[in-house]
């Protein structure tokens, strides 16, 4: 997805299917205050600022910021009464992923299927439209205290009218000038779409929740790590990833294990009130070099990987590709190093991946910076000295 037609297509025999997915439709963060989040979002990450629905459009309930990057859609929403369901959340759980929504066919078919499946309402279906077009929306509940939103578009809310730049959904207006906006176009940072959603869950919930994409959404098992897997001196996880039948979509769902001190997981869910919740998105580049060079110049925090790492990495990493018959890693060594980049291989090729330091003051979001060069794995090499590099900063925050 270089370019979003890179990205794996529905089939045109999946129309049929009330579930079939489309695409990732956006992400939607419940957040304490939308200006400013839409602010930081833009400014370390190259988001453009793209259009607004708030008391200027005659939204009363709640302000709106849709974000984009590529084939990236985030709406950033806050809540301006004390009835909306964000205010309630926002106080308990801090800013967060409220909403991973998925385009559809036909958002009222898909919904109910969902429901026939077995899923929990969340918002029934409900159609928003005007002379340009519709957009309809309904949503199921998944873990904690995310929905999944099922949306169906037409006329020039279509989704590859949207991509083109076309207004997102009836209420919605352009943002208008804005500095921000014209430096990213010059300084852009090359994020093209969400490569995967990771969610938290409670110990002994993980194989619950992945029967129930199984179930609810037709999803099936793409990966499988385990404690053995996922393990350092100190602390472990599992985790299982969900996928949608043309693997567009990819939801790894964690549960912590046990260890001699806490894990990452264990920690988000302490300071999610005990709930679960997407722990981070994954977000993809073509050039990992230039995305993380860039980010860093606008001062996101990424997590420090040691320098004994390197020392091993490349032997791993390109016998690896070689005992498949994969060219060894043709990004500059020196410069992955310099740039705090890892590195891993599996049968289809290799990755470079960073992760950043939490997003807000509570540890329960951070984002991935991912670039794929054949493989479709998730880093497994990685594990450790991600986790090491996890534990260190959970030990700062007293947390480990």
């Amino acid at each position: 997805m270089s370019t979003i037609s890179s990205r794996p297509q529905p089939s045109p025999s999946s129309a049929t299917d009330p579930l079939a997915l489309v695409d990732v439709d956006h992400v939607r963060f419940f957040v304490g205050n939308a200006k400013q989040a839409a602010f930081f979002y833009g400014h370390a990450f190259g988001f453009t600022v793209e259009e607004i629905n708030d008391l200027t459009t005659g939204n009363r309930a709640s302000a709106q910021y849709l974000l984009t990057q590529g084939n990236i859609r985030i709406v950033l929403e806050t809540p301006l009464v004390e009835d909306h369901p964000a205010t309630q959340e926002i106080a308990r759980y801090g800013d967060g992923i409220k909403d991973v929504a998925f385009t559809v066919f036909d958002a009222e078919k898909a919904y109910e299927q969902a429901i026939r499946n077995g899923g929990e309402r969340a918002a029934e279906p409900r159609t928003a439209k005007d002379h340009r077009g519709s957009v309809t929306t309904a949503s199921v509940k998944t873990f904690g205290r995310v929905v999944h939103s099922f949306v169906s578009r037409s006329g020039e809310y279509a989704l590859p009218e949207v991509k083109r730049g076309g207004l997102f959904m009836p209420g919605f207006r352009k943002f208008g000038a804005f500095a921000l906006n014209d430096f990213n176009k010059e300084h852009a940072c090359g994020l093209k779409f969400f490569d995967h959603c990771v969610g938290n869950v409670e110990l002994g919930k993980m194989n619950h929740w992945v029967k129930w994409y199984e179930n609810v959404l037709g999803f099936s098992m793409f990966k499988h790590f385990d404690d053995k897997d996922i393990s350092t001196e100190y602390s472990a996880l599992m985790s299982k990833v969900m996928a949608s039948g043309n693997h567009l979509i990819k939801m790894p769902i964690n549960e912590p294990a046990p260890g001699k001190k806490k894990s990452q997981i264990q920690e988000y869910l302490d300071w999610h009130s005990n709930t679960p919740g997407i722990q981070h998105l994954a977000l993809r580049t073509d050039d990992e070099l230039h995305s993380v060079a860039e980010l860093r110049q606008r001062g996101v925090d990424f997590l420090a990987i040691p320098d004994a790492y390197y020392e091993q990495v490349w032997e791993r990493v390109d016998s690896r590709l070689r005992a498949h018959g994969h060219s060894p890693v043709k990004e500059d060594h020196d410069r992955i190093r310099r740039l705090g980049i890892l590195v891993d291989a599996d049968e289809e090729g290799y990755l470079l991946q960073l992760f950043t330091k939490p997003l807000q003051d509570r540890p329960t979001l951070f984002f991935e910076i991912i670039c794929r060069r054949g493989s479709q794995s998730f880093g497994k090499g990685n594990f450790k000295a991600l986790f090491e590099s996890l534990e260190i900063e959970q030990g700062r925050r007293g947390n480990l």
